[in-house]
């Protein structure tokens, strides 16, 4: 007999997990869209429109819709001027109108602050539903989004590494494997994570979308947005878009890369708006759309979990995220993780990495070790 109730969804309840519904999810297909606050709407055009080469959808004195050369929806990016820089909404689109009296059900019933407008919140949008979720970050679901032209097969209109669609979020709170299992509450699945020998969760990738993710949840204080990604169709899109930052003298705002990762293996860069938001310019990774695609888990010391080529990860990449807003437009409070951060115990100050499962803390080569102690990096 178990000493715990049971919720409907079969697992024992904690304090630590966030109940289960009885409410079915709504049907989520993929992440379309992500709406920032920006401090300085037309530094932000110039890096998003003119350097990264988003295309405008519609604009106003305060706001801004883009979208990627292959989206028939009217945006993927939204860019409001605001006081403090933060991320306002993180959007969903969902397979049928029905599926937003669903998301209205599941999350009221989990307690969740849950509004609703007919005509949406931005342009292009119709009846919306917006939350505050368990995580305490601002999720959107939609369905009704006006069509566009796809600009696939304008190829006088792309510039040499055009971005061609909204791929994934990345989210950071403290808590993984309680973020892990209310996603899976709301039909996400893991693809890939990375953990400890003793059972420590950094991080986990889940995704609706046959890709490895249409967002992350990363170990970290938070709620805090990570970075959103945008799709190429090959690497040598991310080549050019680096060769056109270097051009502009603009490298400074590469953070990180490029590179590939271990972690979906897909072909990597990250760069850092005006306001320090963290765009990861994305390509390459695998299909995960068979109903027994194998999880990937990654030992956290393994050095090409992140970088498959060994680089070091920058301590910014770890440290710093963007606010995230509750409904009112407000700051939501960062709450500190408890667990091991995968810095600490990789870059930190006693981290060890390695290259060959089994080789001893000081393997690797004398020359490189020094990559990975974080004071050896400042």
């Amino acid at each position: 007999m178990n000493a715990t109730p049971t919720p409907p969804g079969g697992r024992p309840a904690s304090a630590r997990f966030i109940p289960t519904p009885t409410s079915p999810p709504p049907d989520v297909l993929r992440a379309l869209s992500l709406e920032l606050v920006v401090t300085d709407l037309a530094a932000s055009r110039h890096f998003y429109v003119d350097v990264l080469g988003l295309v405008v959808t519609a604009q106003d004195a305060t706001t801004l819709h883009l979208r990627t050369f292959d989206e028939f929806l009217h945006h993927n990016l939204v860019l409001r001027q605001g006081p403090v820089a933060a991320a306002a909404a993180f959007t969903y689109r969902v397979r049928a109108p029905q599926d937003l009296e669903r998301a209205v059900a599941f999350y009221s019933e989990l307690g969740c602050r849950v509004e609703r407008r007919r005509d949406g919140w931005t342009a292009g949008v119709g009846d919306a539903v917006r939350v505050q979720d368990p995580l305490g970050f601002p999720y959107e679901f939609v369905h009704d989004v006006a069509h566009v032209e796809r600009l696939s097969w304008r190829y006088d209109l792309q510039p040499p590494g055009p971005l061609v669609r909204l791929d994934h979020f990345n989210q950071v709170t403290p808590d993984v494997p309680r973020a892990v299992r209310y996603m899976e509450d709301l039909g996400f699945r893991v693809t890939e994570d990375i953990q400890d020998a003793d059972g420590t969760t950094y991080a986990a990738w889940m995704r609706r979308k046959p890709t490895v993710h249409d967002t992350a949840m990363t170990g970290g204080d938070g709620p805090r947005l990570h970075h959103v990604a945008f799709a190429t169709h090959e690497k040598h899109d991310v080549l050019a878009l680096c060769d056109r930052l270097g051009a502009l003298r603009l490298s400074d705002r590469i953070e990180r890369g490029p590179g590939r990762h271990g972690v979906s293996n897909a072909f990597y860069l990250y760069l850092r708006d005006p306001d320090g938001h963290r765009v990861e310019i994305y390509t390459q990774d695998y299909w995960t759309g068979d109903p027994d695609n194998p999880v990937v888990t990654w030992d956290v010391h393994d050095n090409q979990r992140r970088d498959w080529w060994g680089n070091p990860v920058v301590p910014s990449w770890y440290t710093e995220a963007s606010l995230v807003l509750d409904l009112d437009g407000e700051p939501q409070p960062v709450v500190a993780r408890t667990d091991s951060s995968e810095m600490a115990v990789t870059i930190g100050a006693d981290g060890f990495s390695y290259t060959r499962a089994g080789d001893d803390a000081d393997a690797l080569p004398e020359w490189k070790q020094g990559e990975y102690k974080l004071g050896h990096q400042l």
